[in-house]
């Protein structure tokens, strides 16, 4: 009878405890397959919204607390918080070998944590098997932080060494000025990151007292985005998060409102730099405020692509090298800023006047019909695309948290349809006001300035994130478990080109990437600028018709083609939605086989060019690695690093004869490959590439230059800049093994130990028990075409320099003398796997990875094998290859910023 009635038993047990879990938890809503609840114990807030297209899931806490919550004498205090929040909680902590960064990074999780003016969040994305592991972590993190004095210490000169990363952007110094004038009494006056004063001097007792006020269940929002059982979520949340009451206190409110601006203001930031920065900036209303979708659409028309207002008027017209506009969402009354970065000789007056007409313009005229709705068709696009993968949603939903509603973000695209012209008519002249309006100059002293024009992360509405690798986890070495993946892959020679696709459980969505033998390296030696201008001139136009037409054929169906080069090769870019894959195919094509190679159109580019390597030539960390490469490489290899000065000079020089001269002998299909990823057929996808590249012929193959040898090292080599807060140093030596060779994943596994994420040597001393950086890395690079190198980077504030080179040296140096350890490798080879799945769960990394293997030859059958090829690795395999290839003498430093040759900090 015990028998037969166990089986019954089990069932109220396993239901009773379903209802009995459900119960603790009050049911929202449900909108746009997002589930909300609601923890009865203590406002604890939870969304969830399954999706089982890939074994990876997003975890996500919001707190609604950011800068704004924050007063004169404490700012920087969230931002420093965040950064203290992983220093450990009496459970997992690095003393008992579980801190947050080793439980997450042994199972392969990517974690990490921002902090905006509206909010801090912290997450992880991660293979879903581990779901309970990091809800376990999250709540206790919640209410059990140390806080310690001795983490502070640490940690107070890693974010100080931040803020003087920021320092060195002009355009971070300017937006951060622009924020500060147009706002005198909300706390959008001052930048997520706060006063270098606030940030030297807030103490552990005023963060105590933030943690306290802050950091409880009813001012956080969980969210979880993936692969996941809805039941054994919430049963999760309410066991680990459930024990944590709710606040004593009322959550304070931020009740300060702006007063009215009552005329213009004006400023100006001088700081070295070639080129000057414009932005304009107008009083906007809070992220839900309708009139904000109008706005959306009317930041588009004036700088989204090729027919916006401002690329024709500035940079087609050689004024600007490239515009930016800021239309953020904010919880409050936020700001649209136009900027734009000036060309060498240009006036701020004359720009500031262009900007002004094109505003004055829709003012009185409006836009026509068929700018709203290309603009409504980009929009909606970006927004589809920003929903692959379960970060991207959680990313997305975290915003509109933070602007005081996640339904905002199922409800965008409806809402972004019903704009008319009108609306964005009335919304121009309702908030485009002179008396509402700030200007801010960037003037350029001596020198030159710093960052990349493409680096837009900044100022006061920079999300200030712990310093991430960024290359980590997106390598095709660096990613899933054995899945089969490879006869899911259709791998065809169409039309000369190798293609490659697959279909994955992405709706609507397709990524492709490829590429073509056409890199800088077959460049003329004369003239190393050839093949970049050559790329650049691919979306300016064919013979059949001009860049503008084929813009407005893409903008109308919100897809997106962009072409760059590296080293090797010609790269091209390319998202789309699933119904354009024809139409984006005959463009690429069209772009690729009958580029028109005009002369205005040219002086252009090469006006825009200068523009970004005059920046560049200022950068510490372009000016450090590109140094590292002239050193290390012969001028004869593919991995020479150019100096930004030659690639100057040799822009200035180059002939329209000479770009049609590469066109003809380097493009074509002999080596292209086209790899597309997401909701593609591939019957459809050989089809039209069949009809649009056939016919298409040369091109050119790669041959492997001469490996190049190490060398001894002598003393650190400095490049010294002016006015520079952080200097940046690049350690290296060339490995002289390709990717495709024994060695190299033993050596890649070693290196990963050494420097790839928080968890391992090198920021686990020189950044978090050390607090001498903001970022330390090591690498591998360079490998995939010829042999490559090993590198170390870092950043360090002047006065830390020395001290942080001889930290960074002294971890090199003895994981070559001992090498690694048994539970290191044991730990890394599960953190691998890890990575491995969570890259594959996107469309852009499955394309990037796939293309990475036929880049390399290597069969498909590679994304199955990987894991088990790591598995196998010895500790003896992983400690020789470390000897063998990285030998102390030989490795070179290279230091750029505004130190002497001896290292020390330049004085005025």
């Amino acid at each position: 009878m015990k028998t037969k009635w166990l089986p019954i038993l089990l069932l109220i047990l396993v239901f009773g405890g379903a209802i009995a879990q459900e119960q603790e938890f009050k049911f929202i809503q449900e909108l746009g397959g997002i589930k909300e609840y609601q923890l009865n114990k203590n406002g604890l807030k939870v969304l969830l919204m399954e999706d089982h297209s890939a074994p990876v899931l997003t975890f996500m806490v919001t707190f609604g607390v950011g800068s704004r919550n924050e007063v004169i004498g404490t700012t920087g205090a969230t931002h420093i918080l965040e950064h203290l929040m992983f220093k450990g909680t009496p459970s997992f902590n690095r003393e008992k070998g579980n801190s947050l960064d080793m439980s997450f990074g042994r199972v392969g999780a990517i974690n990490n944590a921002s902090t905006w003016n509206d909010y801090t969040n912290y997450y992880e994305i991660l293979p879903s098997e581990h779901l309970e592991m990091v809800v376990e972590i999250e709540a206790d993190r919640m209410r059990n932080l140390n806080l310690l004095e001795k983490d502070k210490a640490s940690e107070m000169t890693v974010v100080r060494n931040e803020f003087e990363r920021g320092e060195n952007d002009p355009l971070e110094a300017l937006d951060k000025n622009i924020w500060a004038t147009a706002y005198q009494a909300h706390p959008y006056h001052h930048s997520a990151i706060g006063w270098r004063s606030d940030i030297e001097n807030i103490s552990i007792p005023k963060l105590k007292e933030f943690y306290d006020t802050f950091y409880w269940p009813d001012n956080a929002t969980v969210t979880i985005i993936g692969d996941f059982d809805l039941k054994k979520a919430l049963g999760l949340i309410h066991k680990y998060f459930g024990v944590i009451p709710r606040s004593p206190k009322p959550i304070p409110l931020m009740t300060t409102e702006e007063p009215a601006q009552e005329g213009p203001r004006r400023l100006i930031v001088r700081r070295s730099g070639p080129n000057g920065i414009v932005g304009v900036a107008h009083k906007i209303p809070k992220a839900l405020s309708k009139d904000r979708y109008a706005l959306a659409v009317l930041s588009t028309v004036l700088g989204t692509g090729k027919n916006s207002r401002f690329y024709k008027s500035l940079i087609d017209q050689g004024l600007a090298a490239n515009i930016y506009i800021q239309n953020l969402p904010f919880r409050d009354e936020g700001l649209h800023i136009s900027y734009a970065y000036l060309t060498p000789g240009v006036a701020h007056e004359t720009v500031e006047k262009i900007i002004h007409d094109e505003y004055k313009k829709i003012i009185d005229q409006g836009i026509t019909k068929a700018e709203c709705d290309a603009a409504i068709a980009q929009l909606k696009a970006t927004e589809t695309y920003s929903r692959d993968g379960s970060f991207s949603i959680a990313s997305r939903i975290n915003t509109a948290i933070a602007a005081g509603d996640w339904k905002w973000f199922v409800t965008y695209v409806d809402d972004i349809s019903k704009v008319t012209p009108d609306d964005v008519k009335m919304a121009a002249q309702k908030y485009f006001k002179d008396d509402q309006m700030t200007v801010g100059y960037f003037i350029p002293k001596e020198g030159a300035a710093t960052g990349s024009l493409d680096h837009h992360s900044v100022g006061n509405y920079a999300r200030h994130y712990r310093p991430e690798n960024e290359d980590a986890w997106m390598d095709a070495n660096s990613a899933v478990e054995t899945t089969n993946m490879a006869k899911n892959i259709t791998d065809k020679k169409i039309a000369g080109i190798r293609v490659l696709s697959m279909k994955t459980g992405a709706k609507d969505i397709v990524t492709m990437r490829g590429c073509l033998m056409a890199g800088d390296y077959f460049s003329p030696a004369t003239n190393k600028a050839v093949a970049d201008l050559t790329a650049a001139m691919l979306d300016q136009g064919t013979t059949k018709r001009d860049k503008f037409a084929i813009a407005a054929q893409l903008e109308k169906i919100g897809a997106r083609i962009a072409f760059s080069t590296n080293n090797e090769t010609l790269n091209f870019s390319v998202s789309c939605l699933r119904a354009d894959v024809p139409t984006v195919i005959n463009i690429l094509a069209e772009q690729l086989r009958y580029p028109l190679f005009d002369e205005a159109s040219f002086e252009t580019v090469k006006k825009r060019r200068i523009a970004v390597l005059q920046e560049g030539m200022d950068n510490t960390d372009i000016r450090a690695e590109e140094k590292l490469m002239e050193t290390i490489f012969p001028a004869s290899h593919s991995n020479y690093g150019v100096s930004s000065e030659q690639m100057l000079k040799d822009v200035g020089k180059t002939t329209l004869t000479e770009i049609k001269d590469f066109y003809k002998k380097h493009y074509g299909p002999a080596s292209m490959i086209l790899v597309a990823v997401g909701d593609v057929k591939a019957d459809e996808l050989q089809k039209s590439i069949q009809t649009n590249f056939n016919g298409w012929s040369g091109g050119v193959t790669f041959t492997a230059p001469k490996r190049a040898p190490q060398s001894k090292s002598d003393k650190p080599i400095v490049v010294t800049l002016k006015d520079k807060t952080s200097a940046s140093v690049s350690m290296g030596l060339p490995t002289g093994i390709q990717q495709n060779e024994k060695d190299y994943l033993a050596l890649y596994v070693a290196t990963n130990i050494l420097g790839n994420d928080f968890q391992d040597r090198l920021m686990a001393t020189v950044r978090d028990q050390e607090g001498l950086t903001y970022g330390v890395y090591s690498f591998l690079g360079g490998h995939t075409y010829s042999d490559g190198y090993w590198e170390v980077v870092a950043t360090f504030s002047p006065d830390l320099l020395k001290k942080g080179i001889e930290s960074t040296r002294r971890q090199v140096d003895k994981w070559i003398d001992e090498g690694v350890t048994e539970n290191e490798l044991k730990d890394k080879k599960t953190n691998i796997s890890g990575t491995f799945k969570v890259s594959l769960s996107t469309t852009a990394g499955m394309a990037n990875s796939i293309l990475a293997l036929a880049r390399r030859n290597v069969a498909m059958s590679w994304l199955d094998e990987y894991p088990q090829r790591v598995n196998a690795l010895t500790l003896k395999e992983v400690n020789d290859t470390i000897k063998k290839y990285v030998v102390k003498g030989n490795i070179y430093t290279v230091i750029a910023g505004s130190v002497d040759e001896k290292l020390d900090k330049l004085t005025e």
